[in-house]
Formats: C-alpha cells, sequence, structure tokens
C-alpha cells in the first residue's frame, strides 16, 4: 500500500535508518554461540536459541524505552493513611523480570548446579542485558545471595520460592508468594565503599532474630522480599538477612525515605531506607559481615562484567546497523573507510569482552579446581575494572555513529550510553577493583606467575604477548607501594593477556591479528579507531553482524 502523505507536508523524509528488525540474539553472535559451545553450555543451546529469537523481538526493545522513561514512583503510604513502603514500576518492568526468571537467571546455577550451569546463565544474561538492563539488578542480587543463604539450618524454608521460575511481585508475606527476590544494603552515607565506617547497628532479640536500627543510602531493588544488610553487631560488622514480612503475616520495620534519581538504570529503583527495630537473621558468623558479603561480591562482579559486554554488543550492533542504512558524503557511512576502522575496532573489543565473560564463567563452574579458583578471584575485579571502564567508551563512540540522532532519547543510543557507568560503579569502583586485584595476587603466590608465564609460552611467535608477560611479572615484583601505583596497568596488563591467549586460541586469525596488533601496544588511553590499522575490517564486521 502507498504511503499517504498530508498535503501540508512540505518534503519527503529519507536518509533516516529505521530500527532494528527482529533478530535471533544467540545465533547472530557468533563469539557468543562458538563461547557457550566451548567453556561447557552445549547441552542447552537450543534453548538459548530460543530465548534469543524472543529477547530479539522488536516488541521488547519498544517496551524496554518505555519502561525506562517512566520512573519509579514511592508510595510510602496507601490511601487510607497505612505505611507500605511500596514502588510502583512501568508494567514492561514486570515482563521483563518474568523473563529473567523464566530463564532461570535469578538462581538456577545454584538450585539446579550442572555442567556448564554458569556459562549457560552468563549467555542468558548477555542476551538479556542487550535489551534492558536495570531488571538485571534484583536478578544478580538474588542469584548472589543464594550461596550465602544456602549455609544456613533455615534455606530449606526459601529454597522453593527461590528455585521458582515464576515471577511474584505481588507485595505480601512470603508464605503466599509463588517466588522471592533478594536485594542488598551496604552502604551508608558517611562511609559509601568504606564499610567498615557503618553505624547500623543489631542487637539480639528472640528465636535467633536480631533488632536492626539505622539507615543505608542505596537500597537496591527496595520492593525486594529480603535483603542482605549489614550492621554491628558488638564490636563487629555481621550480615543479616531482613525480610520485607515477618512470618507473622506483619510488615517488618524497613521504611523507604525516598528514591535516588539516577542518571541510568531508571527502570530500576534504589532507595535511601530506615531501619526502625527492623527484624533480620544473621547470615555467616559473627562479626564476620564484610568477608561474608566480600563473597556475595564476588558474584554480583562477574555479573557487571557480563553486564557491560552485553551494552557493548548492543551497542555495537546499533552502530553497525545505522552505518549500514545511512548516506553520508556520497556513500554508505560503512564504506568509509575511517568508519569501517572504527566499527571494525570495537567489534574486536565486544568479541574480546564477550570471550572473556564466558571464559570467566566457566571458572564459576569448577571452584573444587584450585586452578579455576585462584583465575576466578584474580580475573574477576580485573575484568570488572577493565570491561567496565571500556563499555563507558565504547558507548560513547557508538552513539557518535549516529552523529545528533544518537544524542536524542527517542534513538536507543542515549539510553545505553547512560546505562554504561553503573557497572563500573556498582560493587567497587575502578580503583577498588585494582586494589582487590592486588590482594588476590598476593594470596596466589608462585601460581599467578606462572600462570602469565604459561599463557606467553603458549604463543612463542607473538613477541609483544611475551613483552606484556614480562612486564606484568617485572610489576609484581615491585614494591607494595609501587605495585599501588600501578595497580591499574596491572588489572589492565592481566585482562588483556588473557583476552590475546584466549582469541589467538579460538578466534579466526584476523580477529586475533588484529587485537594482538591494536591491543598489546601499553596504550591504555587509546580511542578506538586510532591504533594500528584493522586488516580485514568488512570480514571483521561480518562476524560482528552479517549484513
Amino acid at each position: 500500500m502507498a504511503v499517504q502523505h498530508s498535503p501540508f507536508e512540505t518534503h519527503q523524509v529519507d536518509n533516516q535508518v529505521s530500527d532494528l528488525p527482529d533478530c535471533n540474539l544467540f545465533l547472530d553472535d557468533v563469539a557468543l554461540m562458538q563461547g557457550v559451545l566451548r567453556e561447557g553450555g552445549q547441552a542447552d543451546a537450543t534453548d538459548l536459541e530460543s530465548w534469543g529469537r524472543r529477547l530479539g523481538q522488536a516488541d521488547l526493545a519498544v517496551l524496554a524505552a518505555e519502561a525506562n522513561r517512566t520512573a519509579p514512583v514511592l508510595q510510602a503510604f496507601d490511601r487510607t493513611g497505612h505505611r507500605i513502603d511500596w514502588v510502583q514500576f512501568h508494567p514492561g518492568w514486570t515482563q521483563f523480570l518474568s523473563l529473567a526468571f523464566a530463564q532461570g537467571m535469578h538462581g538456577s546455577a545454584w538450585i539446579a548446579p550442572a555442567e556448564g550451569a554458569h556459562v549457560v546463565r552468563a549467555a542468558h544474561y548477555l542476551m538479556h542485558g542487550q535489551v534492558e538492563a536495570g531488571s538485571l539488578c534484583p536478578i544478580t542480587m538474588t542469584s548472589a545471595a543464594i550461596p550465602l543463604l544456602a549455609r544456613e539450618p533455615w534455606f530449606a524454608e526459601l529454597q522453593p520460592k527461590l528455585a521458582s521460575r515464576q515471577y511474584d511481585g505481588r507485595d505480601l508475606p512470603l508464605a503466599d508468594k509463588a517466588s522471592m527476590m533478594i536485594g542488598m544494603g551496604l552502604t551508608e552515607k558517611q562511609g559509601g565503599s568504606d564499610l567498615r565506617s557503618n553505624t547500623s547497628t543489631a542487637s539480639p532479640d528472640s528465636d535467633g532474630w536480631f533488632r536492626l536500627t539505622g539507615h543505608k543510602w542505596f537500597f537496591s531493588s527496595p520492593t525486594s522480599d529480603a535483603h542482605l544488610m549489614l550492621a554491628r553487631e558488638g564490636e563487629g560488622l555481621s550480615c543479616f538477612y531482613v525480610p520485607r514480612w515477618l512470618p507473622s503475616g506483619t510488615r517488618n520495620g524497613v521504611h523507604l525515605q525516598r528514591l535516588k534519581d539516577k542518571l541510568g538504570n531508571r527502570s530500576n529503583a534504589s532507595a535511601e531506607v530506615e531501619f526502625s527495630g527492623a527484624l533480620g537473621r544473621r547470615v555467616g558468623d559473627p562479626g564476620r559481615g564484610i568477608p561474608t558479603l566480600v563473597e556475595m561480591a564476588s558474584y554480583t562482579r562477574l555479573d557487571c562484567v557480563l553486564g557491560s559486554a552485553a551494552l557493548m554488543r548492543q551497542g555495537l550492533v546499533q552502530a553497525i546497523h545505522h552505518a549500514r542504512h545511512r548516506r553520508a558524503f556520497g556513500s554508505n557511512l560503512i564504506d568509509q573507510p575511517l568508519m569501517r576502522q572504527v566499527l571494525a575496532d570495537l567489534a574486536l573489543e565486544s568479541e574480546a569482552a564477550t570471550v572473556l565473560a564466558l571464559r570467566l564463567s566457566r571458572a564459576f563452574d569448577h571452584p573444587e579446581q584450585p586452578a579455576e579458583h585462584a583465575l576466578r578471584r584474580i580475573l574477576t575485579p580485573a575484568a570488572k575494572f577493565w570491561v567496565c571502564k571500556r563499555t563507558i567508551e565504547a558507548m560513547a563512540e557508538c552513539m557518535e555513529v549516529w552523529g545528533g540522532n544518537g544524542y536524542i532519547e527517542d534513538a536507543p543510543m542515549a539510553r545505553l550510553y547512560r546505562e554504561a557507568p553503573v557497572n563500573s560503579i556498582w560493587e567497587g569502583s575502578g580503583n577498588v577493583m585494582c586494589l582487590d586485584v592486588l590482594r588476590a595476587i598476593g594470596h596466589a603466590g608462585p601460581h599467578i606467575s606462572q600462570m602469565i608465564d604459561g599463557m606467553a609460552q603458549a604463543h612463542p611467535a607473538e613477541s609483544t604477548l611475551r613483552a606484556t608477560a614480562d612486564r606484568l611479572l617485572k610489576a609484581l615484583q615491585d614494591t607494595p607501594e609501587a605495585q599501588q601505583i600501578q595497580a591499574r596497568q596491572i588489572a589492565r596488563d592481566l585482562v588483556l593477556l588473557v583476552q590475546t591467549d584466549l582469541l589467538l586460541r579460538h578466534a579466526p586469525d584476523n580477529v586475533s591479528r588484529a587485537f594482538v596488533d591494536t591491543r598489546l601496544q601499553g596504550q591504555g588511553g587509546r580511542v578506538y579507531g586510532a591504533c594500528l590499522p584493522v586488516q580485514a575490517a568488512e570480514a571483521l564486521l561480518q562476524r560482528a553482524w552479517p549484513a
């Protein structure tokens, strides 16, 4: 049917790029698909293909945009004046959480462990995060809380709710719900990341319960069915499980003060909260709250890497799609040599982030293996530092591909750009991560040097790989003060070394060769497209997003 134009229309709109069509986020992502099969998730490939098709449908992209334009609203009281401390969300919030629960992202890797379970969950996360990132926050915290809670004698009360694949967002006592979510509240206004300065207190009540008094400056996913929080118990800090509803069927004394007005992650709510004699159960040993929650952070930090890799992938796809259909200076943008250089460089970064995230997820599948445990402990904070930082820069470049159209909120790029910094900040900002890398290396002993040297020896023809490994080994021999000054370089070199090793082993020659030539030159502040020329740019772009 011919398009009917208004008689008042004075010009014809052309050279504007349409939205992405329906696609399959699994089958259309070669690096993801190959990585899942390689790292142990092959048994679930058919299921991932099905979910990739559903998550790649254009209607979900529209719903995600709407959910992020309509911010959550705090409803502290009902119309009769009773305190309810509830948050109203856009209906899309419920739909995206329902999708995440149906995929098992909230806990299946722990509740039903199997070969490759964390790799499969990572693949789901990498696809879901391309569509709507805000709904990942409560999913991450729920999953990360399970291994901590599983050690408690009362975990059997929670397990059926955590195992359910049916999202239940109703505000009811847990006994009346089909499933549950768990959030966390650690930081306080006077301390931020310095958790030892927390002032919230816990005093014994009865039957193993404690009375909690204090505040939290960031209370993530405030309508979750329970939260893990940190409070002072005597001279030490302990971790506590604080339910929203008490077993008696009454509301707990957890009062939402206000919602945060955030830069991104706007579909999700974060709150300031006061504990007015709220009841909670201790998790872990008394006075060991910080080590308990540091363990939880190792799981949430993996999801920061996955979430950033997902954003980078979606930004890349959006940029390539736009460049293939937008004409400028007499040809399509994709045919301009400099644009191909930038896009190919972004494609390299995206694939390297994906293969690293999946390899790291495999390490979580094998905690019983000392080498995998050490890799997980050292590489998780390093990957969170580097991949999250690179994603912020990548989103800016992808937005620039769109030009002025990318800066407008009608298009997806502004939301992706605003979403990028949260993973770099949440669960420890860059310096915190790099200092944690140094701590992990200090506990690893000679194993870390053997691992670094082994990656270089595996590729004897790669002189730049050898030079990077030697630079890293030299830095690890420095004094503690000198190491702290170099901490960001150490974390960066470690990640680049692992990414290069993975790509040399598993990626096509044109991908690995381009990565080696453009990354292992010590250019930590590099700009996309400004390194050595990326050879075979068109082949790289076809691999990243087939035309």
